[in-house]
């Protein structure tokens, strides 16, 4: 019998796909975390009695993993999002444990106790599936070598994959990385473009932090900075992530055909180092051509679209939902350069943020300060509340939206509001245009580091401050209900205020992408997802 011939009495191996989730409590911002860790049961079919995380199958009725590890963590714990918030998400991997003769995909997470608490009784309340559980060190978990501490298994991969701190080389280098990602979270004010320039600087910073190691281990300091990308992409801001795994690919592009000239003799050592740098200079000195060149096509457009044969148009209206600067600038460069008289700029106050208060603020100074000298020019600016989007999408020409993600299956990801703005123009004025206006950096695809069904769960306090501060009287009841839920004979109640930041647009409902290349059409979209989906594979798929 030939010696690979398969042992026909050997079941098929199972496949699993889990999640498994860290909770990370953190007492001092300037002090390292302590994770916990659980003591799994005799109870529990698969490794009783070794410390792991919170894990569980994802199941079918789980729409994504993170999901699954929302709905694991409160029926293993009782935390929920109110005592947790996602902090960070893990790269997935696959073993094979051939003891019990199954394959395992681990999504790791990684979640923070919302109230840092000092005692060692947080609100952890723990089912069957463990008999104890107590805080760590992660630094020490993730340097032991023995078994000193049984574990699951391949739980210092997962810990590693969420919280590198105390792994990658060099320290300096990952404090940059973890101060970075911290800024880029908690930026909401900074649009996708402001968002993609700021990682490519936190990147630049970060890669000056490994000069010595790109010098004596440039096959280490590859994987290094490729993972330092993969963490800026999924772990900064993912809802608008998009621009910046564009961004950091294109990046990575350039210095992989650094590091194969190297490799070649053709340069070496500080050259090569000062050819990387030289890289990164260059993108964030090229982003401003950009956006110009997207504001040009947008007054091409325009040009094309309402001033036939070159006349003049006496009105123009427009009805906007985005704190987009681009979107600012390129009205603002349209009136300017066109042969229109009269401008109405309708924009919506999006809130919890109001947004939409701040761009028709910036529309007034910027007409000031560029237009307001051109002879015959005449802007109105009107400021419109959510609510009233039907009326607001009464009589525009134009519907001009952002974008911070465009996938051919999901559509424009973009300030929520935009849907229903899109909805009331298609009933109140079913001739006007619904324009995209993007630059091609916000293209995601299919697979990617950036997950098109990721949802951005955002501060429910930003909502609810907006009703304390109006006086709304029935907020204490509102708040009471979301401390915790209320339970009584009668029966239990408990309250949620969802705060979500972004909404899909599907495609079929735009009439015109305007980018730096003019104007796309869905199949220019599709192919340019396509040629992503293969450079994103080829940097991040061996992470």
């Amino acid at each position: 019998m030939p010696p690979d011939f398969p042992d026909q009495d050997q079941p098929p191996v199972e496949k699993r796909s889990v999640v498994s989730s860290f909770i990370f409590r953190f007492t001092n911002p300037s002090e390292p975390p302590v994770v916990a860790l659980f003591q799994r049961s005799d109870k529990v079919r698969t490794y009783p009695h070794h410390l792991a995380p919170i894990a569980g199958c994802i199941e079918t009725t789980d729409p994504t993993p993170l999901s699954a590890a929302w709905r694991e963590l409160h029926e293993e714990t009782t935390l929920d999002s109110t005592t947790l918030t996602h902090w960070r998400t893990g790269k997935p991997f696959t073993f094979l444990d051939p003891s019990i003769n199954r394959e395992w995909t681990i999504h790791p997470f990684a979640f923070k106790l919302t109230s840092p608490s000092t005692t060692t009784t947080p609100p952890i309340k723990t089912d069957w599936e463990h008999t104890n559980w107590s805080w760590y060190d992660p630094s020490t978990i993730l340097t032991t070598t023995n078994n000193s501490i049984p574990t699951v298994p391949r739980l210092r991969t997962s810990l590693k994959r969420v919280y590198f701190e105390s792994t990658l080389q060099p320290a300096r280098a990952a404090k940059t990385l973890s101060a970075g990602l911290d800024r880029l979270r908690t930026d909401h004010t900074s649009g996708s473009q402001e968002l993609t320039s700021i990682a490519l600087v936190l990147f630049r910073d970060f890669i000056i932090h490994t000069g010595d190691l790109l010098l004596t281990h440039p096959e280490k300091w590859w994987e290094t900075v490729r993972l330092a990308a993969w963490h800026l992409i999924k772990n900064g801001r993912e809802s608008m992530g998009a621009a910046t795994m564009n961004a950091l690919v294109a990046v990575l592009d350039e210095i992989e055909d650094i590091l194969a000239d190297e490799k070649t003799g053709a340069y070496c050592g500080n050259h090569t180092w000062e050819r990387v740098l030289t890289v990164l200079d260059h993108h964030l000195a090229s982003r401003k051509g950009r956006a110009e060149q997207v504001r040009d096509a947008f007054a091409n457009y325009v040009r094309f679209r309402f001033l036939h044969h070159g006349e003049s148009r006496d009105r123009l209206v427009v009805l906007t939902v985005s704190a987009s600067s681009t979107i600012r600038d390129s009205i603002l460069d349209a009136y300017e350069g066109l042969d229109i008289d009269t401008l109405e700029v309708r924009v919506l106050e999006s809130r919890p943020l109001f947004e939409g208060a701040s761009v028709a603020a910036s529309l007034v100074s910027g007409f000031r300060s560029r237009v307001q000298d051109v002879p015959g020019k005449d802007l109105r600016v009107k400021v419109y509340t959510d609510a009233a989007a039907a009326v607001a999408a009464d009589g525009v020409d134009l519907l001009l939206l952002g974008a911070d993600r465009i996938s051919v299956e999901k559509g424009v990801s973009n300030k929520t509001g935009s849907l229903p703005a899109v909805l009331s123009v298609r009933y109140a004025s079913p001739e006007a245009q619904v324009v995209v206006l993007s630059d091609l950096e916000k293209i995601n695809c299919p697979g990617s580091v950036v997950d098109d069904e990721h949802h951005e769960e955002n501060d429910p306090a930003e909502v609810v401050s907006a009703w304390r501060n109006d006086g709304v009287e029935a907020v204490r009841v509102l708040e009471e209900g979301m401390d915790g839920e209320f339970v009584d004979d009668q029966g239990s109640s408990r309250v949620e205020v969802k705060n979500v930041y972004f909404e899909w647009v599907p495609l079929y409902m735009v009439d015109a992408f305007v980018s730096e290349e003019g104007v796309l059409d869905g199949g220019r979209i599709r192919e340019k997802s396509n040629d992503l989906a293969e450079t994103v594979n080829r940097y991040f798929e061996d992470l």
